[in-house]
């Protein structure tokens, strides 16, 4: 952490209490991750990787299942995708068929907050790179 020298003596009895067992070799690690300028370039390696799947997801829902909207900011590691009046339910079955694991959006609703739209929250950090051609047919499998 980086703080104001005021609260350095504080978090760090908060720290103490709460976590005695901090790795040194993680923290010198990681120190010398961002010394080095490597934390910097990996950051701007991922931020490009998922942006390209974000564009995939948007591009190929929009040909395959055109009746999905993608919303959310282009940033991050999820997309919301709007789904027809009722179709959130049927949609989680039709992922679990297709070993997918997604999020409806009502999952992320306050119990009494009134119903809202019904959507999905996909994740597309996680995939490999590999297997996320695959997670990508599958998703438009069960949508479709």
């Amino acid at each position: 952490m980086v703080l104001p020298e005021s609260l350095v003596e504080e978090v760090i009895e908060a720290k103490g209490l709460s976590d005695w067992s901090s790795s040194a070799l993680e923290h010198l690690t990681l120190t010398d991750f961002i010394a080095s300028g490597a934390y910097d370039r990996h950051v701007r390696a991922m931020r490009l990787r998922y942006r390209r799947r974000r564009d995939q997801l948007v591009a190929v829902l929009a040909e395959r299942a055109p009746g999905v909207r993608v919303s959310g900011i282009a940033a991050g590691l999820h997309a919301v995708l709007e789904l027809p009046e009722g179709g959130e339910e049927a949609a989680l079955r039709a992922e679990a068929w297709q070993g997918l694991a997604l999020d409806g959006i009502s999952r992320f609703r306050h119990p009494q907050a009134p119903p809202g739209r019904d959507a999905l929250v996909v994740g597309y950090g996680t995939p490999t790179d590999s297997a996320w051609a695959g997670a990508l047919e599958a998703l438009c499998r069960a949508l479709s």
